[in-house]
């Protein structure tokens, strides 16, 4: 059974930031994908940004260029999504999600939510003013 837990939101002032953690387990895959999703209140699922296991590969949504940053840890099978400069506007539930297979990752499978074949079940990030 593949298991996928979020862990890291909470409270943040504007201006703040957070390192949210993802841990994958239960895969007897060679290799997969991990995505980094969010969803704000009354808003649909928007991509953030994904890496591949193997290479390290990275792809991120414009909007979070130069703010956002995944990265993993092969040792710990965590990855991570380090925030910075966090908006009001960001305040969210945030999923960690995974594709198993050798898909490279790209904006646009970052932009299909649907595609993605495990999800946890998220982890909630407040930025107040």
């Amino acid at each position: 059974e593949v298991n996928i837990v979020e862990s890291g939101g909470g409270l943040v002032q504007a201006g703040g930031s957070l390192r949210l953690s993802c841990t994958v387990s239960g895969l007897t895959v060679d290799d997969y994908t991990i995505g980094w999703f969010r969803q704000a209140p009354g808003k649909e699922r928007e991509g953030v940004s994904c890496i591949r296991r193997r290479d390290g590969i990275r792809a991120s949504a414009d909007a979070f260029l130069g703010r956002f940053t995944i990265a993993t840890d092969n040792v710990e099978s965590t990855t991570f999504l380090q925030m910075d400069r966090l908006q009001v506007e960001d305040t969210a539930v945030y999923y960690c999600a995974v594709i198993p297979g050798n898909v490279r990752p790209a904006q646009n499978l970052i932009a299909l939510a649907a595609v993605w074949r495990y999800w946890g079940h998220g982890t909630r990030v407040t930025v107040s003013s």
